[in-house]
């Protein structure tokens, strides 16, 4: 079944702006047109979800392309899913040592937070950079895949 791009923008939740980017990008092929619309196989619906699913995990746009053959398989490089586990590790382990302290901090009895030992030991990793600022992802809506 072939959809133009204004009914896989509906399904997929995706503006079809976003959809002739990723096109663009390499990420998704459209097999032809009907007037100006662009027409897709419904099976890129699957390959959307695989795109979403990379870019939940932090993968970048050109390291998702990387997944897929030019015959629209995948081929997915299982030494670069371990390494992002291992940066995805190490981010839930600060994100996790960070909540803990706040909680701590908030519970904390010292008079001021600076006199809370737990409290100082966040402000020194903050200071050395043990503890960065979270990346601002963009709000993506809901899809319906």
């Amino acid at each position: 079944m072939v959809l133009d791009i204004s009914e896989l923008s509906k399904l997929s939740g995706i503006s079809s702006s976003a959809l002739r980017f990723y096109e663009d990008k390499g990420l998704i092929t459209s097999v032809g047109r009907k007037g100006l619309r662009r027409l897709f196989e419904r099976s890129v619906t699957e390959r959307l979800a695989l795109i979403f699913l990379g870019r939940a995990a932090g993968f970048s746009l050109d390291e998702i392309k990387s997944m897929f053959a030019a015959d629209g398989s995948t081929q997915i490089d299982r030494t670069m899913l371990k390494a992002k586990a291992n940066a995805l590790d190490a981010t839930i382990h600060q994100l996790s040592a960070m909540r803990d302290g706040l909680r701590h901090a908030a519970a904390c009895s010292a008079p001021s937070h600076l006199e809370c030992p737990t409290f100082r030991r966040l402000v020194r990793a903050a200071a050395v950079g043990v503890i960065d600022a979270p990346k601002k992802q963009n709000p993506r809506p809901k899809r319906a895949l």
